[in-house]
Formats: structure tokens, sequence, C-alpha cells
């Protein structure tokens, strides 16, 4: 299957082999880390840029049910037309889509499964914004599960679950609990030490969405990304 170099949007064949799902009202697609999915101050490419490729004889392109971060792969979700993106900001702001989401972090976190109840809030001094666990802060819930380890114990493969959708939610629950993810360039690294040279190691793997009344929820999944990989078999996929 084709996919893009980190830093361009991709081509019509390049985003269309990337659609997981489509019906008449959503397109799930298979989101590239390293790209933005929409254009920020500083202009460069993004992953919007492509949507005119996904329209399949509507008169528009479709447009972002919801957000993830520029390093983040997986499950994205788009509304094709005005109907369809009320319906999801209603369900994602009700908080009724499932998501499912895997990361390599270092170490091992404290427990097998667990909740991370830590309210985030943004900061924003002079170097650059970030989120930070503040009691004032937004709830921020997120539920894990250890699927596996690396032989020397050095990395863990997670499942987790948001019940909240703050920014920066699982990286930086994932930093509070000592586990900091592969290629996590702002939270759980030492200051001063150089930027990771790995893409980040984190997947919107599954998504679901109760769409319609009379049908079942609506389920996605998304395969790990290349760069996943070889952590993901150290800690057991695939054996």
């Amino acid at each position: 299957m084709p996919r893009p170099a980190l830093g361009r949007a991709p081509n019509a064949e390049e985003i269309e082999a990337r659609v997981l799902y489509k019906d008449s009202l959503i397109l799930v697609i298979d989101k590239p880390a390293g790209l933005p999915v929409h254009q920020g101050p500083g202009g460069g490419p993004n992953l919007e840029q492509s949507f005119v490729h996904l329209r399949y004889g509507l008169p528009r392109a479709p447009a972002l049910g919801h957000r993830l971060d520029r390093d983040t792969s997986g499950c994205l979700v788009l509304g094709r037309h005005p109907k369809a993106l009320a319906k999801l900001g209603k369900i994602f702001s009700g908080g009724r889509a499932e998501k499912t989401y895997w990361a390599i972090v270092r170490g091992r976190p404290p427990e097998e499964q667990g909740t991370i109840d830590k309210p985030l809030a943004k900061l924003t001094p002079k170097r650059g914004w970030r989120m930070v666990v503040d009691p004032a802060g937004q709830p921020a819930v997120t539920d894990y599960r250890l699927l596996g380890t690396s032989a020397d114990g050095s990395l863990s493969w997670l499942e987790l679950h948001p019940r909240t959708g703050r920014t920066h939610q699982i990286r930086v629950h994932c930093a509070e609990i000592g586990c900091p993810i592969v290629g996590e360039p702002i939270y759980g690294r030492p200051e001063g030490s150089p930027e990771p040279e790995e893409v980040l190691h984190l997947l919107s793997r599954a998504i679901r969405l109760p769409l319609y009344p009379s049908r079942d929820p609506v389920e996605v999944t998304a395969p790990p990304p290349g760069h996943m990989m070889d952590a993901l078999r150290a800690c057991g996929y695939g054996a």
C-alpha cells in the first residue's frame, strides 16, 4: 500500500489507499504520522490538502470530524457533508465515541491495568505551549492495559482508552506514570536532552461510533504503522 513521505500531503492514490471505511455519512482514514491534520499558523503541508481526492462524487470534500496530533497515526474520522459533521460533533462532544490507542512506552507501568485521573491545563511560556497536570485544570481520565513487555523490560506495549478528549492527554498521562511514549519530544524527556530520533510511537488503533440508531455502532481498526513494528514485535505483537 502506498505511503506518503513525512512532510508532504498524500496524492490521490496515496490518500485513497488510506481509506479504512466509507459510508454515506463518514470516512475513516489511516492518518500518517508526522503530518498535521490542518494548516497551522505557519502554513505548510497538511492532510486536509488531500481531502479533495475523497469526494467520491459529492460536491464538496469531506472535513475533519475530530483531531489527531501531528505525530499520531491511525484512525481519523471525516464527515462527508454538513449533516454528517453535525452528527459527529454531537457524538464526540458527548463522549460517545469509543477510542482505543496503542502506545510503545519506556519502562513498565506500575500496574498491569489501571486508570490515570490527572486534570490537565495548558501552559504557555515563551518557549512554546504544553499541557501540564494541574488540579485546577480540566478533568482528564485515561484507562490503560499492559499488552506486553520487551525481554529486557525497557519497553512496554499499552492499550489506552481515553474517557475524555484533552489535548495531548495520552502523552502527558503516560509520562505521569513514569512511562513516556517512545519518540515523545515534550513530555517525560529530561530537560536539556536532545529530541528523540524516533517517530512518536502512538497509534489511534480503533474507533467505535454510534452513528445509526437502528444499527450496531461502526467499528474501524487501523493497522500498526511501519515505524512501530520493531518495538511491537519486541513486546510480543504477532507472537
